[in-house]
């Protein structure tokens, strides 16, 4: 992509960038006050049916992810024009969906500076090995790697490790803010929790906050996952990695049904968000319809978006993702070649 068409592009997009309060305030009136009721709802079915109240618990994982999209938009300054605002909302957010405010936006600021580069990754981002690194990897490596790429661990034990252990620690040499604002939202975790142990009852908080989080980090998760894993996607070695190819072809439109784009704050539209993350949530859609060039960049659905979990590793050569069932005969290879020739 030549570079005077990755500045029209992103000149482009960069009209949406303006946050309307009236549209982030409305936003957080429908996707707030559905999610408290639908807590109480699935509290008050307890006493009839906990197959009604898991049902109803799913719907309202949905308004949780929606509060994470918010949250997410905090993080990057776009939801509000203020920027004490955006960390006050973030912070309030940030204690509903379990993730400290000013930890999660150093991580995704770096995810986004480093996203598809070959040379950069580690921080804010899901573990990719190339193959050559698979097949130069020790034995006890790749069964760490293929077990965090397992779907049963990475979406199963993943919204728990993160979510739950991970995101309630600080990063070593941290600011002061930073580490006050983890403490902060800690604090303020477990006295909902405790206030809703002592109200409700420690038994029905479990039964009704447990599969809220549960599916909403898996969801969280997934949507991750497929947002830049998928066969087609951009890595690059430094020397030749474009912020703009790695936005617009690194990162997928995943198009989803309405109402769960609706539910997931238009963050299929991740190719947008990545090449300007000062575009909020409700103003994606608009920006992806009407700038032109958007209109051909890696597309998945919710169907052939399940393709994905197949893929494992990067190919450099192929420029492409594979599974590890495509590499198999390349390890068996490399075995034969290291093997001692017999006497």
């Amino acid at each position: 992509m030549m570079e005077q068409n990755q500045k029209s592009l992103r000149k482009q997009v960069a009209a949406y960038e303006k946050s309307n309060l009236r549209a982030s305030i409305w936003q957080l009136i429908n996707t707030l006050v559905p999610f408290f009721l639908l807590w109480m709802l699935a509290y008050q079915s307890l006493s009839l049916s906990y197959i009604l109240t898991l049902g109803i618990s799913v719907i309202a994982a949905g308004f949780l992810v929606r509060t994470f999209i918010i949250f997410h938009d905090c993080c990057h300054h776009s939801f509000l024009k203020n920027r004490k605002a955006n960390m006050i909302l973030g912070t309030i957010t940030g204690i509903l969906t379990f993730f400290p405010y000013h930890q999660w936006q150093h991580e995704h600021s770096v995810h986004h500076a480093t996203s598809s580069n070959l040379d950069k990754r580690g921080t804010g981002d899901i573990w990719v090995l190339t193959v050559e690194e698979y097949l130069a990897a020790s034995t006890w490596e790749r069964l760490k790697y293929r077990l965090y790429r397992n779907p049963l661990v990475m979406f199963g034990l993943g919204p728990i490790y993160v979510f739950l252990l991970k995101n309630r620690f600080n990063r070593k040499c941290v600011r002061f803010n930073e580490r006050m604002n983890t403490y902060i939202t800690n604090v303020g975790i477990l006295m909902i929790s405790t206030i809703l142990c002592l109200m409700l009852g420690w038994k029905q908080f479990l039964f009704v906050q447990a599969p809220i989080f549960f599916i909403s980090g898996s969801l969280g998760i997934w949507l991750f996952y497929v947002q830049h894993t998928f066969e087609d996607s951009y890595f690059e070695e430094d020397t030749h990695w474009e912020y703009v190819r790695a936005a617009v072809e690194g990162s997928s439109f995943y198009k989803l049904p309405k109402i769960l784009q609706w539910l997931t704050g238009n963050i299929g539209y991740h190719h947008v968000h990545h090449l300007s993350p000062r575009v909020p949530n409700y103003k994606l859609e608009q920006a992806h319809n009407h700038t032109l060039p958007l209109q051909n960049v890696p597309t998945i659905t919710l169907a052939t978006s399940l393709s994905s979990l197949k893929f494992r590793l990067w190919d450099e050569q192929a420029k492409k993702f594979v599974g590890f069932k495509e590499v198999k005969v390349l390890v068996k290879k490399q075995k034969e070649y290291l093997r001692p020739e017999k006497a």
